[in-house]
This record gives structure tokens, C-alpha cells and sequence, in this order.
């Protein structure tokens, strides 16, 4: 083997490799970190890089390795994390002004699982500002650029933990899914991506967007890498009043399991109408295949998914509106004087907030105004109701659902800024297994006639990931999409 393919390699595999002496930490931070500084400056994906601090954790994954200590099951190997998630010591800015010199005081919860499970933190990714985005351009630090096409997006709002593993400059990242941030870049830039059940993973330390939505997850080459970070950031938390109490299965070993006789549920009334031909052709592609792995297809409907953009866009804006009051200018962050308190509060959210920021704060606010919260916050909360109960009743004759993950692959950038609800409906299939809370994941799937990747998106009852691990897993293992790899990348 030689040090300029390892990058090639899935986070299981180089973990393997630390704990067999094959590789030191140390060599593997500097190989991943070499290829951070060469690609980088394409891509846009990392807005923080600390190679002394990463080498230092390197080297103390190494004395233990030496000391013949028990290594963690991430031990050595660099990943990455989104920007809105809280590392002690290293700047946190959600991709926007008002939190562009902050540094947390204290780690969130996954990042200390990642520290004690032996994972070297190279740095913190781009993302749209404060998770508000579906093509990663409303980041006051600049757009990413998706390594498979530059002039294309990576989706969002996870764009930078996507690019930044498409393109192998980290093994691994987590990322934040409220209403399909990891999902949909994972399927514009051809990688996987698994959004756990709400209340699997502690949000303690995740910079909150909408709290009944949001969910901190794994962005991997495969599931296998996905399950075993999943592994070690799920677990309850008792600072996270949200977080489930249940034991953690181990979803690594359902890797390799017979999927023959589960029962695959198609919603093909989502994604016959409104969706590009090639991604069509790309699902039912995939369906064939789960057919010739002895799966049942089994038509089902969702009568209520086609309200789950105006649910989403109800219910998510009027919690960021709630969340984002704390942005004040008086506790953290930026802070722009005015001439009395009220001047210093304007001033400082107008400069330091984005124009997507700002229009879905007053969304917000709007829906929850006196005499308008009945007629839509209350309203909305009632279908999304109704959309869980659609999928608990889906459940009762599937084991899980597929649709695609988007309805287009990658769009060139600027090309729906222009456009806020097309922008929105990119998230048509992502959002309602966000509102209902059931775990999903998004694998590659295909290609466009353009060569762009194409996701799938499976669906499972809540606190069924393992279900999901072991579909996916057999899928990956019946086609060849997880090793396709975006060529510009590839050189050494």
C-alpha cells in the first residue's frame, strides 16, 4: 500500500489500520491534512483548520498505541465537524458575522464522544448560516463548491462536512439534518449520509435551529462508516432534555445480513410527478435491484407529504425565531453600537445576520404573532401530526420506504437564489421524515446523463437505523455507486 492512496480508504478501514501499526495517527493526520491544504482553496469546505492540534491529538492517539492502551473505535483518524456544532477552543461561527470570533467554552456532546472514542479533529466545516439553506450559498464565508462539478452546489446545509468527504479530504464528518442537511448533499455529491431518529444523538452543544427538528449525523463513503460513527455519538444525555434513554444497538453488525422478504414501500405518487428524468430512471433502477435481493416492492401512498414544505416552512422559521432572540449583541458575538439598546440590537442583527436568516426569522415571528398562531403554527403542527401518522400507517405493510433524496441532481450555484420556494422544494422528499422524526439515510443510486451522483432515500419506523443499515449495506454491496470517486480529487 502506498500513503498517497490511503485516503481512498473508508474511516473502518483506516481505523483498522492505526490499530494494527500498519500507519501512525500522526503520518495519516498529515496525509489528510496535506490534502486539506492542496484542495481546499477549490472546494470552500473547511472555514477552520488546526494542524497543531490536530497533530497533538495524533500523537497522543499514538503513545497509547504504544503503551499498548485500548484504542477507541475511531482512533486515528481525522474527522471533521459543520460549523454549528461546539468544539472548546476552536471558533464557531454557524457561517455567519454575529459569531465570527466566537470560541465555545466547552465541547458538545457527540464532539467529546468523538475525542473518547479516539477521532482526530482536524478542523470545522462551511455551511449555509445557521443551518438555513439548501445549496450551501448563504455562508458569509463564501458558497461550496461541490467536488464533483465546481460550478455546481453541494446542497446544504451540510455542503462543507459533503464536499469535504466526497473529496476525501477527511474521512469522515458530522454534520446537522433539520429538514434534509445532510441527506441532500450527501446525494448531490454521491456519498452517504444517515439522519438518526429525533432524540438518538444528544443536540447538547449543537447551535439550535429548530429544536423539535434538529439532529446531529454521520457523513461517510458507506454505511458501514456511517454505523460506526452513528455507533459512537448516539446514547442518551441527560443535558439534552430530548434525548432517548434506550440502549444503543450495535448497527455495525447488521452489515452483511440477508435482506430477502423485507418489504420495500414505494411512494411512486412522490416521484413520478416533478422530478428529473434521470433521477427517476435512477430509482427505479434501484428498485429492480432490491427486487433481485429478494426484497417485495409493496405500493404505498403518503396522502399528507405534499403539505410537508409548508409545514416545515411554518414550524422550522418559527422556532429559529425563537432560538436566534439570544443573538442580541449583549452576551456574545457581535456586537455594533447604536444610540440607546433598541439601535444596538437593530444594528447588530442587520449586519450580522444574512438575507436568509433574516427572512426566515420573520417568518417566524409572523406565524407566531397574536392572532395569527392558530391559523398557522397550531394548523401546521396538526398536519405534521397527520404526516407521522401517515408514515406509522405506511409501516404497518412496509419495513421501509424509498423515494429519491432530491428531485434534481446538483444545480449549478446561483442558479435558484433567484427563487426562494424553488429553492425550498429541493427538500420536497427530505422534509417530512424530518417533521414525523423517523430515522433515514440517502445513498448513491446513480448517475445523470451528465455524470452527477444521485441519491435514494430509505425510510424506517423510529429507532429502526439498524433496518436501515442492513438494507443499505446490501444495496452498496450489489453496485459499484460508493466507489466512484470525483476524479479532480483523485490526482496525487
Amino acid at each position: 500500500m502506498t500513503e498517497g492512496r490511503l485516503h481512498t480508504r473508508t474511516l473502518v478501514a483506516l481505523s483498522s489500520l492505526v490499530a494494527s501499526g500498519e500507519i501512525s495517527s500522526i503520518e495519516l493526520t498529515r496525509l489528510f491534512l496535506d490534502r486539506i491544504g492542496r484542495f481546499n482553496g477549490r472546494l470552500n469546505a473547511f472555514l477552520t483548520v488546526d494542524p497543531e492540534y490536530a497533530l497533538a491529538q495524533a500523537a497522543a492517539i499514538d503513545r497509547s498505541k504504544q503503551k499498548r492502551e485500548a484504542l477507541g473505535p475511531l482512533s486515528g483518524v481525522p474527522i471533521a465537524v459543520k460549523d454549528n456544532i461546539c468544539t472548546r477552543g476552536i471558533r464557531t461561527t454557524c457561517a455567519s458575522r454575529i459569531l465570527e470570533n466566537y470560541i465555545p467554552p466547552y465541547d458538545a456532546h457527540v464532539v467529546q464522544r468523538l475525542r473518547k472514542a479516539g477521532a482526530v479533529i482536524v478542523g470545522k466545516l462551511n455551511m449555509d448560516e445557521f443551518a438555513m439553506g439548501s445549496s450551501n450559498e448563504n455562508s458569509a464565508f463564501g458558497p461550496v463548491r461541490n467536488p464533483w462539478s465546481l460550478e455546481r452546489t453541494p446542497g446544504g446545509s451540510s455542503g462543507g462536512p459533503a464536499a469535504a468527504t466526497a473529496s476525501s479530504l477527511v474521512a469522515a464528518a458530522l454534520g446537522s439534518d433539520t429538514g434534509g442537511s445532510v441527506r441532500q448533499p450527501a446525494s448531490f455529491c454521491g456519498i452517504t449520509a444517515l439522519k438518526p431518529t429525533y432524540g438518538r444523538v444528544s443536540r447538547y452543544g449543537l447551535v439550535a435551529f429548530a429544536s423539535s427538528l434538529d439532529q446531529i449525523a454521520p457523513i461517510t463513503r458507506d454505511i458501514r462508516d456511517a454505523a460506526r460513527l452513528l455507533g459512537v455519538i448516539a446514547g442518551h444525555d441527560s443535558r439534552d432534555a430530548t434525548s432517548y434513554p434506550g440502549e444503543v444497538e450495535n448497527y455495525e453488525v447488521e452489515c452483511g445480513k440477508a435482506i430477502k422478504g423485507m418489504r420495500v414501500g414505494v411512494v411512486r405518487d412522490a416521484f413520478e410527478k416533478g422530478c428529473d428524468e434521470d433521477v427517476a430512471s435512477a430509482i427505479d433502477k434501484a428498485l429492480e435491484t432490491f427486487k433481485q435481493l429478494g426484497c417485495e416492492l409493496v405500493e404505498v401512498s403518503l396522502p399528507h407529504i405534499s403539505y410537508g414544505v409548508s409545514v416545515y416552512y411554518i414550524v422550522a422559521p418559527a422556532e429559529a425565531s425563537s432560538n436566534l432572540a439570544r443573538f442580541d449583541s449583549v452576551r456574545y458575538g457581535l456586537r455594533v453600537l447604536g444610540e440607546d439598546l433598541f439601535d444596538t440590537y437593530a444594528k447588530t442583527r442587520a449586519q450580522g445576520f444574512g438575507a436568509e436568516v433574516k427572512r426566515r426569522i420573520m417568518l417566524g415571528t409572523y406565524a407566531l404573532s397574536a392572532g395569527y398562531y392558530d391559523a398557522f403554527y397550531l394548523r401546521a403542527q396538526k398536519v405534521r401530526t397527520l404526516i407521522w401518522n401517515d408514515y406509522a400507517e405506511a409501516f404497518k405493510r412496509c419495513d421501509v420506504l424509498l423515494t429519491p433524496t432530491a428531485p434534481t441532481p446538483a444545480f449549478k450555484l446561483g442558479e435558484k437564489t433567484g427563487d426562494p420556494l424553488a429553492m425550498y422544494l429541493q427538500d420536497i422528499f427530505t422534509l417530512p421524515p424530518s417533521l414525523a422524526g423517523i430515522p433515514a439515510v440517502s445513498a448513491p443510486c446513480g448517475f445523470s446523463s451528465s455524470g452527477l451522483p444521485i441519491g435514494m432515500q430509505l425510510c424506517a419506523p423510529a429507532f429502526h437505523e439498524g433496518r436501515l443499515v442492513r438494507i443499505t449495506h446490501a444495496f452498496e454491496q450489489s453496485t459499484d455507486f460508493i466507489n466512484r470517486r470525483p476524479a479532480a480529487f483523485e490526482l496525487d
